[in-house]
């Protein structure tokens, strides 16, 4: 028994001791029993295996770690972070982590939290492996990282990051997906060397240097994406922006970091993808705005209501220039509260009914008023303004409108004279 006992004993005690990764802190005992006889032996024996076991696992410990970093005794949680992968980071096994922490293995960390990772011993650490481009001008996502992080880093925007990789504003990558880094490419592989560990070492004598792999050829940087700008106007929706510029809506909301919920407002400034204008309302003086088959129908009866009325050259003109502003010259079914109609008359206010002034004949003599306004004594048109013959066309239509944004008007004199020419 004192022959074959101390063997068994020792090779597992070494088995289990070998597998622990930090410390092992005695485990309270009973008070000792004087030993006797031959049971003494066996006791001696027992304690022999143990602590040539546990000088084993010193002895190994300290063959592997040579040259490490400490860890240090709290690290504070980040974005992407782990119980596991900060335990490795350090080199620290994950239960060790949960034990000192009070954690379970369902337990969940939130950035900045501070964990303990030492109870005060000093631990060996791993240092984080640094992203790398890869041969063919990619990066591999790891845990944590962020699209703006990652365009940072290798010093390119996040924008051309995105257009790419064909990604939006609101895409979502995972650690293992493989991104395109514009740009970079050409730069990293002309200084790439290959590390001296991994260059065999041969006999001079014996055989000669491979001729080194041709690099591929350098593939052009992706182009940076070209935008325009539109400001919103009353009426605009953002489907109806996407296809007056001949583009799909997902591409309108991913330039903008828009969701398909999100609201537009009357004087918000878009990134239009692609920097055409087709048939689009331009924001300021300077060009003229060609009008869809639409807009042409609502402009030529808002110019014929104008001659049946008496209404000189230039009050039509004003009647044009504030349709546009107010609804893009669409006959529209909502607005700004209960707005409708060309002029985006309401209800409340006493201009009419929904019907009457979705009907652009109608809208279009209660715009003008005067004698034949159909709201005589109600509601106020561009003739019942005194003196709007000589107003600035902005002023003479915030005299009717009474708009949030009184200078809005003048941007679209330009081409309303353009329209009138055409279509008077």
């Amino acid at each position: 028994m004192r022959s074959t006992v101390p063997i068994l004993l020792v090779g597992s005690m070494a088995a289990m001791t070998l597998n622990l990764t930090g410390s092992v802190e005695p485990v309270a005992a009973k008070p000792p029993v004087k030993p006797r006889g031959a049971t003494a032996q066996l006791g001696a024996s027992i304690k022999e295996a143990v602590a040539a076991a546990a000088h084993a696992v010193r002895s190994s410990t300290a063959s592997i770690v040579t040259s490490s970093a400490v860890a240090p005794p709290t690290y504070v949680v980040a974005a992407g972070d782990t119980v596991s992968d900060i335990a490795t980071r350090f080199g620290l096994s994950t239960a060790s982590v949960l034990a000192l922490n009070g954690l379970s293995w369902s337990s969940l960390i939130f950035p900045g939290q501070e964990l303990t990772l030492t109870n005060g011993s000093a631990l060996p650490v791993v240092s984080e492996p640094q992203p790398a481009i890869e041969p063919a001008g990619r990066y591999t996502i790891i845990a944590g990282d962020t699209i703006s992080g990652i365009a940072d880093r290798f010093g390119v925007s996040t924008l051309s990051l995105l257009s790419a990789n064909g990604l939006g504003w609101s895409s979502i990558i995972y650690p293992g997906q493989s991104l395109v880094i514009p740009g970079v490419l050409a730069a990293d592989e002309a200084s790439a060397t290959v590390p001296e560990s991994s260059v065999p070492v041969v006999d001079p004598v014996v055989e000669t240097a491979p001729e080194p792999a041709p690099e591929p050829p350098a593939e052009p940087p992706a182009p940076e994406p070209v935008y325009s700008r539109y400001t919103v106007v009353a009426g605009d929706t953002l489907s109806g922006i996407a296809a007056r510029f001949g583009i799909d809506t997902q591409s309108l909301l991913d330039a903008n970091g828009l969701a398909w919920d999100s609201l537009i407002f009357t004087g918000d400034e878009l990134l239009i993808p692609g920097g055409g204008a087709v048939s689009a309302p331009a924001s300021a003086g300077g060009s003229i705005t060609t009008l869809d088959e639409e807009m042409r129908a609502n402009a030529a009866v808002i110019i014929q209501v104008g001659r049946e009325l008496g209404v000189s050259d230039y009050g039509i003109v004003i009647a044009l220039a504030t349709a546009m502003q107010e609804s893009s010259m669409r006959n529209l079914d909502w607005g700004d509260r209960d707005s409708v109609g060309l002029f985006q008359q309401r209800p409340s206010s006493g201009w009419g009914s929904v019907e009457q002034l979705t009907t652009p004949s109608y809208a279009a003599r209660l715009f003008y008023g005067g004698p034949s306004n159909p709201n005589a004594g109600y509601t106020r048109g561009l003739l019942d303004i005194p003196g709007w013959e000589s107003m600035p066309l902005t002023v003479a239509a915030q005299a009717v409108q009474i708009s949030a944004y009184p200078d809005a008007y003048a941007k679209w004199e330009e081409s309303a004279r353009a329209w009138f020419a055409e279509l008077g």
